[in-house]
């Protein structure tokens, strides 16, 4: 599959700080916005007809990185519920060693999780509240006046002994809710406790107390807000935020390999396959998947975000799912062809689930789970940008023919680049050209989410519109990160327990969620700054056709920029309406979580002059505009 480009100037470097961080511009004093202008230039635009942009080419991706999932997007409160992670960290101790002594058993009633928490309580009538142990979640748990939290956990005793179960601040000291129950079974008994919070506070903690002596076994322990996104656990301000970009897809759960095996992410495949994500281990009820380390990040899930809400997600998005599955590979080692065929099946299992009618063997669970209704899956990929590692080519056609036969209208991702050379074998994309699945700009220039790789990012994505006969998707990478464990930087959406705020990046996106589906015109931008590019999309709703005209300028001078509409179509049918523009003082300005709202897109309402027929328009330096129009009826 021969492939050849058209990007213009600006977006190829932008194309070149996405993969090798080079300095594009230097930072310089800006001029105001409504000084005069030193650069004139004219952008010709015929609306009479274009090109259209495929319905896929802009969304986003999911990976488990930088605590995305686990003490982010996913809303469970508890860090290492379920005691499995080698530790049981971060949960601690309520008392001394001659109240309480705590440890760990394999006498757990789940099978594939079988440690339990062991709290042998030593005192009567014990001090305060009682002994035990808390739990402070990632970073703090947020909890929130007025508002109700479930409480489920599993316990038994050798004893009847009372259990407090509490949310207090991070000491603590101050009591947010409380309830008491008597657990006196010796067998594993259910708990599930209704807490209604007292007061606020972001930094708070669950706390498992009791006042008489007796041994008391914890399990599975799940803390969940009432409210949560569609009601399917996710966090409502970090799942809005992604609402706000209107993606066209969701790829998940991986991120790319990037410069080499240890630097990017490849929670598919872990450095060594049993740390894999492996998408059987994160369906059926949450108390019963085994969780997995990942060692790439290093840090523990308990797969509470599984397949199944990666895909209920998706569907809570309005955008297709985009799933990629492990293809036999880890970082250190590789399944020999001999093999491969449990591998494969996994596969055709995963998308049977996925895809599959609620009579067959896992759509059946798929329907036990609460989704009677097919996910309908329409893009997979074979590994993760594996293609350069043992085996990968090998095993891919058996694979991709066991997927096409299965599934004919499936469509499948090769990890091998084929915008050189002709690909080795079948595939309906490739990762790197055809699905850009990782762009951003990265390092000094980027900082931890500069205004600077904005502009860079959005020239890119104005090159992959004008390229995009040949690029179908293209997703930001990576998507978010706790601020308390940034493990790469940028990231569209940083957050902590309780706030969270976009990047530059983030907001760049937002200028081209029309553009999916959408016609690209033909344009023609007459100038003199080297540093400006442009492009011009129209798009139709039930009701009017309406026109956007993207303008990023690198430059440390502003541009005068009259915008002539030619074709059949002059600009006397065009109303212009918004102008929308992003930018700041100085490039390397970021967002930050005091400061969430220091750059973000600014819209003011837009009137032309009477009489005027093209539309003489300001461009700030370093800045990203757009202009809307709206056709006259």
């Amino acid at each position: 599959m021969e492939r050849s480009w058209k990007l213009s100037c600006l977006s190829a470097v932008a194309l070149i700080i996405c993969c090798c961080n080079v300095l594009v511009t230097q930072c310089r004093s800006i001029a105001p916005a409504d000084a005069v202008p030193a650069n004139a230039s004219t952008l010709r635009v015929n609306a009479s007809g274009g090109r259209k942009i495929p319905e896929t080419l802009f969304g986003i991706f999911f990976e488990e990185i930088n605590h995305a999932g686990a003490g982010g997007l996913w809303a469970e409160l508890v860090s290492n519920r379920g005691f499995e992670a080698g530790s049981i960290e971060p949960w601690a101790v309520i008392g001394d060693s001659s109240s309480v002594a705590i440890s760990t058993d394999d006498t757990s009633c789940f099978e594939r999780n079988k440690i339990a928490l062991k709290v042998d309580v030593l005192c009567d009538g014990c001090p305060g509240s009682g002994v035990g142990v808390y739990n402070p979640g990632f970073w703090g748990m947020n909890i929130e006046q007025g508002k109700k939290y479930k409480l489920i956990f599993y316990v038994r005793s050798s004893s009847p002994a009372n259990v407090t179960t509490s949310l207090t601040d991070a000491s603590g000291r101050t009591t947010l809710a409380t309830v008491t129950i008597l657990s006196g079974a010796a067998n594993w008994t259910r708990q599930e406790i209704w807490l209604q919070a007292g007061g606020t506070s972001d930094s708070a903690r669950l706390q498992l107390t009791a006042n008489t002596k007796a041994t008391l076994w914890f399990d599975q322990v799940s803390l969940m807000p009432q409210h949560t996104f569609k009601g399917h656990g996710f966090r409502n301000d970090l799942a809005e935020m992604l609402i706000a970009l209107k993606p066209a897809f969701l790829r998940f759960p991986d991120q790319s390999l990037l410069m080499n095996e240890m630097s990017g992410g490849c929670y598919v495949e872990g450095a060594v396959l049993k740390n894999a994500f492996m998408w059987k281990n994160t369906v059926g009820p949450w108390e019963e998947r085994p969780g997995h380390f990942g060692d790439v990040w290093n840090y523990w899930t308990d797969d509470g975000f599984g397949y199944l809400e990666f895909l209920q997600l998706a569907e809570d998005l309005g955008a297709a799912p985009i799933w990629v599955f492990n293809s036999g590979v880890g970082h250190k080692e590789s399944v020999d062809p001999e093999h491969i065929q449990p591998y494969v099946q996994d596969a055709l299992d995963g998308l049977e689930f996925a895809n599959g009618p609620a009579s067959s063997k896992w759509g059946s669970l798929r329907a036990k789970m609460g989704h009677p209704a097919p996910f309908d899956i329409r893009f997979v990929a074979i590994g993760n940008e594996d293609c350069t590692l043992p085996h990968y080519q090998e095993n891919y056609p058996t694979f991709y023919n066991a997927i096409k036969k299965a599934y004919p209208d499936v469509k499948v991702i090769s990890n091998c680049d084929g915008s050189a050379n002709p690909l080795p074998h079948s595939a309906d994309f490739y990762d790197y050209h055809a699905f850009v699945s990782e762009y951003a700009v990265t390092g000094p220039d980027a900082n931890t989410g500069s205004l600077l790789a904005a502009l860079g990012e959005a020239a890119y994505l104005i090159g992959l519109e004008n390229n995009s006969d040949l690029v179908e998707l293209a997703s930001y990478a990576p998507l978010f990160t706790n601020v308390n464990d940034r493990r790469w930087n940028p990231d569209a959406i940083p957050f902590n327990s309780s706030h969270s705020y976009g990047t530059p990046s983030y907001y760049m996106q937002q200028f081209f969620i029309q553009s999916n589906g959408a016609t690209l015109l033909n344009s023609t931008l007459e100038t003199t700054a080297p540093s400006l590019i442009a492009s011009a999309v129209t798009w139709n709703d039930s009701k009017s056709e309406f026109l956007r005209v993207k303008v990023v300028n690198f430059d440390s001078n502003a541009v005068n920029l009259t915008i002539v509409f030619e074709g059949t179509n002059s600009s006397k049918q065009w109303q212009v309406t918004t102008r929308t523009e992003l930018t700041s003082a100085s490039v390397m300005d970021e967002n930050s979580l005091d400061n969430p709202t220091m750059i973000v897109p600014v819209t003011t309402v837009v009137q032309k002059p009477p009489g005027q027929d093209d539309l003489q328009i300001g461009i700030s330096p370093h800045s990203i505009t757009s202009y809307d129009f709206k056709r006259l009826a």
